[in-house]
């Protein structure tokens, strides 16, 4: 068994000794390419010191690439416990700065690990989980967030919804969430053959970088909005919108929106106005829900 550049064994045979078969229930697809995953580690640009977190590292790849670019302390969150061990390895490798947890992302709180900053998020993400855990760290509160950053890696389908403008097809919830609060762009793309096993889609990397003072809007109510207006995006909003209770004629016209308009039509900005204007017609008794 040849080492690597880092001291440590190749990952296929981590993979073997440790019995990691990717399960799909899991979403995993291990990303083998240690020089991709250093690729993803300096797209991420680490600060100094950095603190990172990252979800699914599963045998390690990109865990070990993070710590050879300088990522001060790399908070690793796996939920297969078949990967502890290999990601116990690593942490022998890099004393003191990887520290492995094994728990669910989903309800996994990194805060009370957090006790320095700056925090960066760099992840290749389970695929299965990889959506709500982006609209749970968009979503957040308080904003700004904990985290500086978050690269991230999704189907390319999903990344194309992350930063789709309005008036295309596939602009929508996803969209206007993360662009709220973020700005979002897509690095490179990732070949199926970088991934064991093999996806059947393309991969690409994904950038966010939260806003400092994004549009003031109450956060769940840009998310009903939303959640109505795409639900039925084939449909006008004075239609789409009576879902929402109150006067929707009223509601649009307050927003600046046109009725006929529809939800694949409207930016950002107009659907925070749109999230304004029904804060304030349900604080005026407008709406019949509290």
């Amino acid at each position: 068994m040849s080492a690597t550049a880092d001291g440590l064994p190749p990952l296929r045979d981590v993979i073997r000794r440790h019995g990691l078969v990717a399960k799909k229930s899991l979403g995993q697809n291990f990303l083998l390419d240690l020089n991709l995953a250093a690729r993803i580690a300096r797209a991420a640009d680490l600060q100094p010191q950095a603190t990172v977190l990252e979800i699914g590292p599963g045998p390690g790849g990109l865990t070990r690439a993070l710590l050879a670019s300088g990522a001060g302390r790399v908070i690793a969150v796996e939920r297969d416990e078949r990967a502890i061990a290999a990601l116990g390895e690593v942490a022998e490798r890099y004393p003191d700065r990887l520290e492995v947890v094994e728990a669910d992302a989903l309800t996994f709180d990194p805060l009370r690990l957090l006790d320095r900053k700056p925090v960066q998020i760099v992840a290749n993400l389970p695929y299965n989980i990889a959506t709500a855990l982006l609209i749970s760290w968009v979503t957040v509160e308080p904003w700004p967030p904990w985290y500086e950053s978050a690269t991230l890696m999704f189907q390319r389908e999903v990344a194309e919804r992350i930063v789709a403008k309005p008036g295309s097809k596939i602009y929508g919830r996803l969209s206007v969430l993360a662009q709220w609060r973020c700005e979002a762009r897509i690095l490179f793309d990732v070949n199926p053959a970088a991934f064991v096993p093999s996806p059947k889609v393309t991969s690409s990397l994904v950038r966010l970088l939260p806003r400092p003072a994004p549009a003031s809007c109450n956060r769940a109510l840009l998310e009903t909005v939303t959640q109505a207006a795409f639900g039925q995006r084939r449909k006008m909003l004075r239609q789409s919108l009576r879902s929402l209770g109150g006067d929707t004629a009223a509601l649009l016209a307050a927003a600046g929106l046109t009725p006929t308009a529809r939800a694949e039509d409207i930016p950002v900005a107009g659907f925070v106005s749109l999230a304004q204007a029904l804060a304030e017609q349900r604080s005026l008794g407008h709406d019949v829900r509290s």
